[in-house]
């Protein structure tokens, strides 16, 4: 039995889960693969159950969990909350040592008119980014008073060697090329960076390394994204640039996301926010949540499966059944629907070539 924990969250979190939650669901029974499903509070739905953004009984259920799947968290309900319900994403990272965040973006073929960038410059993309989770300024210790407020940005060698040997591994599996983007003209973490990766790169000569200061970086994601095939940086720099890389194939609403570490259990999510100012309209894009189901997939050892997955979930989007942050008219739960339909026309697809090989086999014997 694969176990996978359901931490919806807040805002729009529910709705986009329980459409991903649904996909996993039917492949599951179609395909025999054993999944089981629980939901804990989390997030400011957390806050208002229990008090906490992160109860002892999710954190205990996601450390034995195989995956987990997570909505979103936040929202203006609680910008005066004693604890924000992003603290609970924090300490979540924190505590199942999540040190490693992989965001890919692509522009699927026939959907460059999706993007608000020229076709002709974002055809083909295809990035990963590759963040470090757990270290910088979101974790270094702050200090505030009426006059002066300060973040503490430091990294250690070996935060940056264990995220750094994930992303080599991921050039590896692509097309060999990595980018580093930093700050090394001002920053004396980007120095170490620069040091550590140097260094690594040694052992995957293969892979084809070059440097990039973060702003020469943003502004050539939006001119020039082809450019780019995996990125790797440091916490702030990648939570910001991902969000940029959203732009190129057209919504936030269709990235995934994978956080990896040192325990079994990986989490999964959409990179999009709570966005309260639509929850509970049925009208969020669940497509991203979807995408990381399929990387959930991916992780519990279910490759073929979620590449069908993938495959259903770029069917939807090529027919042009869209979401309203994408110009259709289609719900949140009508496009779910459309994906789960899709995987049965690729399961019957896949089951009928199957069938066809073994009735070739039988007359060859």
């Amino acid at each position: 039995m694969t176990r996978i924990v359901l931490l919806p969250g807040d805002g729009i979190g529910p709705e986009v889960t329980e459409q991903a939650r649904l996909c996993l669901a039917y492949l599951s029974e179609r395909r025999e693969l054993n999944l089981s499903f629980e939901t804990h509070d989390f997030g400011g739905a957390a806050i208002d159950r229990h008090g906490e953004p992160l109860p002892e009984a999710t954190l205990a259920a996601c450390r034995a969990a195989d995956g987990i799947l997570l909505g979103a968290v936040g929202g203006p309900d609680w910008d005066d909350a004693p604890a924000r319900p992003e603290a609970g994403l924090l300490g979540l990272r924190a505590a199942l040592g999540l040190f490693a965040n992989l965001r890919p973006a692509r522009v699927i073929a026939g959907l460059e008119h999706l993007s608000p960038i020229r076709g002709d410059l974002v055809r083909g993309a295809d990035i990963l980014i590759v963040r470090e989770l757990t270290g910088g300024a979101y974790f270094g210790t702050k200090t505030i008073d009426a006059e002066r407020a300060s973040d503490e940005f430091a990294y250690t060698r070996e935060e940056i060697e264990r995220v750094a040997h994930v992303a080599f591994a991921a050039a590896r599996r692509r097309a060999n090329r990595l980018t580093l983007v930093d700050k090394a003209n001002v920053l004396a973490t980007s120095r170490l960076w620069r040091q550590v990766v140097g260094e690594i790169a040694l052992g995957y000569p293969e892979v084809a390394v070059e440097y990039v200061y973060v702003d020469a970086a943003a502004m050539a994601l939006i001119t020039n994204p082809r450019r780019f095939d995996v990125i790797l940086t440091e916490n702030m720099f990648g939570d910001i640039l991902s969000d940029e890389l959203a732009v190129i194939p057209g919504s936030i609403g269709l990235l995934a996301s994978a956080s990896t570490g040192t325990e079994r259990a990986a989490l999964f999510e959409p990179i999009h926010g709570s966005a309260p100012e639509i929850a509970g309209m049925d009208v969020a894009n669940p497509a991203g949540a979807i995408a990381s189901a399929a990387m959930l997939l991916d992780h519990v050892g279910q490759s073929e499966m979620a590449f069908l997955l993938r495959g259903a979930l770029d069917d939807v989007l090529s027919s042009g059944t869209l979401t309203a942050d994408l110009g259709g008219g289609a719900s949140c739960s009508e496009f779910g629907e459309a994906v789960r339909t899709r995987i049965d026309a690729r399961l019957c697809r896949v089951d009928a070539v199957r069938s066809l090989v073994g009735v070739n086999r039988g007359m060859t014997a």
